[in-house]
């Protein structure tokens, strides 16, 4: 098991927390979910990426006979804000052991057009069938304990803009993948922290959704500031996460022609890998 300091009192239950209010979908007809997308989930001047997929990976779980997201690929389109959206889903195939579906998310511009914001395909699941044999040679990251990390709060936000996601987290990262917040950045293309909600909820299939998203840019630590927009982003949930605190390590290894990919990796306190990703995400160099 890992050294960590304990998490607050839990206050907040799966079904009962911020992030599940924030990410309730309504069904207004078959396949279509009305959701006010909330600001608290913003970041610099936009709707953070990881929040937007456990948003539609909430409405597909509602639309599709498998409750659990195995894998999730998403495009983003436009740039969502907080305010009203539609949530179109559409059933592609459903199996004994995997259903598939596609959804979109909508917003309307100042001229009242529909527009698209993000593009999503998945398949789900059942975790609780899954077996138990696991053959692997993948390490959970090697993280100081939390009390030797360092959130948010103990520093300058780190770009100019909203920071509200923060408030909603409990981040402490890594000091080897700070160096970005003393002027010193490593050029390692690395980012490390112990993850979890801020009000204490437990993490589940969902809200991993939005862990492999929510830590700073690995940009960061290459010595580029500003927004890293995600252009597309696959997740595969590996496992149902245990209760506890998340650790989550990202890593680039190729940054060109403006654009970077993250890798992320989130292992749960039993020390298992419950979820894997990739994003391809642009930035702004000069």
């Amino acid at each position: 098991m890992p050294e960590a300091s304990p998490l607050q009192a839990v206050r907040a239950s799966i079904g009962d927390s911020e992030f599940d209010r924030d990410t309730a979908v309504t069904l207004r007809e078959p396949g279509v979910y009305d959701i006010d997308l909330s600001a608290g989930w913003t970041i610099i001047s936009a709707v953070n990426g990881g929040y937007l997929l456990a948003v539609l990976g909430r409405a597909l779980s509602d639309a599709l006979p498998h409750a659990d997201p195995f894998t999730i690929s998403a495009h983003y389109l436009t740039a969502s804000q907080p305010g009203p959206a539609v949530i179109r889903t559409d059933i592609v195939r459903t199996g004994r052991t995997l259903s598939t579906g596609q959804a979109s998310l909508f917003q309307y511009d100042e001229e009242g057009r529909e527009v698209e914001r993000i593009r999503v395909l998945a398949s789900y699941g059942d975790l609780d069938t899954l077996p138990d044999d696991v053959r692997t040679t993948a390490r959970p990251p090697a993280l100081p304990p939390m009390d030797q990390c360092f959130g948010p709060e103990d520093g300058p936000a780190p770009v100019p803009g909203s920071s509200a996601i923060t408030d909603r987290l409990m981040l402490k990262l890594d000091p080897e993948t700070l160096g970005w917040a003393l002027g010193a950045p490593s050029g390692k293309g690395e980012m490390r922290s112990w993850f979890g909600l801020a009000d204490g909820r437990d993490p589940d299939p969902l809200s991993l959704l939005l862990a492999v998203d929510a830590l700073p840019p690995t940009a960061f630590e290459l010595g580029l500031s500003g927004w890293v927009p995600t252009v597309e982003l696959t997740v595969h949930v590996r496992s149902r996460p245990a209760p506890g605190p998340l650790r989550v390590s990202i890593t680039t290894r190729n940054l060109a022609g403006g654009f970077l990919e993250e890798d992320a990796e989130v292992w749960d306190s039993a020390d298992r890998l419950v979820a894997q990703s990739r994003q391809l995400a642009r930035v702004r160099l000069g």
